[in-house]
């Protein structure tokens, strides 16, 4: 069964840093577009950050640019979201999301797997 697990959130103060991990299980994800995705309370799921599998490609939400970097490990089929200058409104349920095909997408409604999700508090 192929799935994807997050970890690495928590409860951290304003101006901290985290990294986040999705491992991947199940089948090789080389081909396939890779993406974080956040949801908080009462707000619809967005698009954080996307990298495409097979290369060095990588795209970012307005909100999180310069302050977050997706990278990923091919040989440990892991994706990563390092974060840093956390906000409070960073606050979310991280998400990765895998995607048949090269490139990554920000609709949510064009990826095939989904992990749980790792909430991600950042306090004041």
């Amino acid at each position: 069964q192929a799935q994807l697990v997050e970890s690495g959130g928590g409860l951290v103060q304003a101006g901290s840093s985290l990294r986040l991990s999705c491992a991947a299980s199940g089948r090789s994800f080389a081909n396939y577009a890779m993406a974080w995705f956040r949801q908080a309370p009462g707000k619809e799921r967005e698009f954080v950050a996307g990298i495409r599998w097979s290369g060095n490609n990588t795209a970012y939400t307005d909100a999180v640019k310069g302050r977050c970097t997706i990278s990923r490990d091919n040989a440990k089929n892991t994706v990563y979201l390092q974060m840093s200058a956390l906000k409070p409104e960073d606050t979310a349920v991280y998400y990765c999301a895998a995607r048949s095909g090269t490139y990554y997408r920000t609709n949510p409604n064009d990826y095939d797997y989904w992990g749980q999700g790792t909430q991600v508090t950042v306090s004041s």
